[in-house]
């Protein structure tokens, strides 16, 4: 019995993994896809954005999220029967698409795939690091990228000052493929320079390409043939040695308010809080009076992305809830003062 691929989606918050995931269903082409969405946060907000998306095959049978936000630290109490219901399944999936928390470390979760009970039918087709060129390009993941460049010539295994360093290395570490998606908002200069610092930080033989708006031909990314579970001890990691990694250096909470008449108001108190408050992101959904439909908005930093996704459900309560994410510390009083307020 041949063993069925699974590709897993990693990459910093709002790098684009759940629009790469939604391109990847909107052209299937009958393939029987299953989703395992994993998030960082108490809101499951990357489910909502996949299953209420409209696309054929989106359906919640199809999509299973693992609740308690890390896969690498919950993989004995979830990852382990969610990929045991998803093989028993009358009829299998042909491929598993797993997308992991934006603050995931993806070595252990491949590893987990080495475990007795999936290894003889499941296989790691590969890792697609999902990068966000404009983060990269404005420094985000490093104050100084040539003086980080030195400091890993001198000594392979860094002691990071930043744990967005850390994370986003992490994850490079691990690609089989790695994704410079919202390429589009870069001119060719600073682009070429975001292509210089991520090669510095992966394997020669890892693929790197292109992308706006997550659109990249699921051919390209299903079918790599890696078998990454069988080489993932001989993929470096900053986190090598550890029995487990707990994302203590980041938090997140949940705002609800009412409604917003004004989403462009609150588009403003957004990008206001996240340059006042460090936040990483924010995501959500903003319930607009007169409006039958869900307004989506997406942050990451000071850029914001709103749009009407679906319709409210007539058993759902309309309101606004916005997860908030970034490093141990955040004053979730003010921040919801000047979510809510503007104060």
């Amino acid at each position: 019995m041949s063993k069925i691929p699974a590709t897993v989606i990693t990459g910093f918050l709002g790098a684009g993994k759940t629009t790469v995931i939604r391109h990847i269903l909107e052209n299937a082409n009958g393939k029987r896809i299953a989703l395992v969405i994993n998030e960082f946060g108490d809101l499951g907000i990357d489910r909502e954005l996949v299953t209420g998306c409209g696309i054929e095959g989106c359906e919640d049978e199809n999509v299973m999220e693992l609740a308690n936000g890390c896969i690498c630290c919950t993989v004995a109490d979830d990852f382990l029967p969610t990929m045991e219901t998803l093989l028993d399944r009358p009829e299998p999936p042909d491929h598993i698409v797993i997308e992991t928390s934006g603050l995931a470390l993806p070595k252990p979760l491949v590893k987990a795939f080495n475990w007795p009970e999936i290894k003889s039918r499941v296989t790691v087709d590969g890792v697609v690091t999902v990068v966000d060129a404009p983060a990269v390009a404005a420094g985000l993941f490093a104050e100084d990228p040539d003086a980080v460049q030195a400091q890993r010539e001198a000594d392979e295994m860094l002691d990071h000052d930043s744990p967005l360093e850390e994370v986003f290395e992490d994850q490079l570490l691990c690609a089989d493929m790695v994704l410079l998606n919202k390429s589009d908002l870069l001119e060719a200069g600073a682009l070429d320079g975001v292509r210089g610092d991520v090669r510095r930080g992966i394997e020669a033989q890892v693929k790197m390409v292109d992308a706006v708006h997550g659109a990249i031909d699921p051919k390209v990314l299903l079918g790599i043939g890696a078998g990454v579970e069988d080489v993932i001890e001989a993929r470096k990691s900053h986190h090598d040695g550890e029995d487990d990694h707990d994302h203590d250096d980041f938090e997140s909470f949940v705002v609800t308010f009412g409604a917003v008449d004004d989403p462009a108001r609150l588009e403003d108190r957004i990008m206001a809080a996240a340059e006042a408050h460090g936040i990483l992101r924010v995501k959500g959904f903003i319930d607009v009076p007169g409006k039958p439909m869900r307004h989506v908005v997406q942050a990451v930093g000071a850029r914001v992305q709103r749009y009407y996704d679906r319709p409210w459900n007539s058993d759902e309560t309309r309101a606004t809830q916005l997860v908030v994410i970034g490093e141990t510390g955040l004053d979730r009083a003010a921040i919801e003062r000047a979510l809510m307020t503007g104060d």
